[in-house]
């Protein structure tokens, strides 16, 4: 398993492995008319992707804040420190066939190094839903910092649990 920056030519494999991830797991909730654009939202830093026998195993992507992440707010409360010095881990999936080989801890890993080296703390938010990516958070000893209910459109609710990287 290899973990790189991800380049402009990744985004047709990654799509197709968040498609992937999204039958099999039901991520992202609400499948993105554009995938490719999705996993590059304009707050986007940078992203990376895992390899594996010579094809795209994962991604994950760290951006700035938006007005809507959870987990800086609640970091930055916490702490004292501005938004600004906070970066936020998304966009992290990995291909069904690919689970237990490591790469969701990779690309967390790089993810994190690329928040460091910007400066920032990184932080991120998971459906609380989601188990198995919160046991991967606390497995890799995130803090978790709390869990807030948040509206996903008309009528519907959903409540995320929050993390930060640890010190």
């Amino acid at each position: 398993m290899d973990v790189r920056r991800r380049e402009p030519h990744d985004l047709g494999a990654c799509a197709r492995v968040l498609a992937e991830v999204h039958r099999s797991d039901g991520y992202p909730v609400d499948w993105p008319e554009r995938p490719e654009r999705w996993l590059s939202p304009p707050a986007l830093l940078d992203a990376w992707v895992a390899g594996h026998d010579g094809t795209t195993a994962g991604h994950v992507a760290l951006s700035r804040s938006g007005p809507d992440d959870a987990a800086p707010a609640l970091w930055c409360r916490r702490t004292g420190v501005p938004v600004g010095a906070v970066a936020v881990v998304g966009r992290l999936f990995v291909a069904p066939a690919a689970r237990g080989l490591g790469a969701g801890a990779l690309l967390m890993a790089r993810a994190v190094q690329g928040a460091r080296a910007r400066g920032l703390h990184p932080v991120l938010d998971v459906l609380a839903a989601d188990t198995a990516a919160a046991a991967l958070y606390d497995r890799l000893g995130w803090s978790p910092l709390g869990s807030v209910e948040q509206q996903w459109g008309p009528g519907r609710t959903v409540t995320v649990r929050c993390y930060a990287a640890p010190a």
